[in-house]
């Protein structure tokens, strides 16, 4: 799975916290047609991180979208946990979040939502190759 990944998307696997299983989940989330997502707003409610409003009353909130692909969305968490274990800037930010009232799961929310951006940009910027796996096997 390595070798695919590494073949389809190198700049995909420099992103802080992805790996080989991830990246080839979000690989297969994009499809064989990466150009058909317009934006990275497209990109992160088809990954199921696009924020939702979900405020009433007085507060005033957001939640995850439940839509979307699970296991891109799966990969997302993945890279947002990865980062907060080992990534200093993130853990910062956690960190910052938690002190302004966030509770840990809109702060995932968040952090999802920032590494949906940073991915699309990896594969738009990139140039992703299609891959056929009965070759590669």
């Amino acid at each position: 799975m390595s070798t695919l990944a590494t073949q389809a998307a190198p700049d995909l696997l420099a992103v802080n916290g992805v790996g080989p299983e991830t990246a080839v989940r979000i690989l297969a989330a994009v499809g064989d047609n990466p150009e058909r997502l317009r934006s990275e707003a497209a990109f992160a409610r088809l990954c199921g991180a696009a924020p939702i409003p979900a405020s009433s009353g007085r507060r005033d909130r957001h939640r995850l979208n439940r839509g979307g692909n699970r296991s891109a969305n799966s990969a997302l968490y993945r890279i947002a946990v990865v980062r907060m274990q080992h990534d200093r800037r993130t853990r910062e930010y956690v960190a910052r979040r938690a002190a302004q009232g966030l509770q840990k799961k809109d702060i995932v929310r968040c952090l999802k939502r920032y590494i949906a951006r940073e991915v699309f940009r990896a594969l738009t910027c990139a140039n992703v190759t299609k891959i056929d796996l009965a070759q590669a096997a």
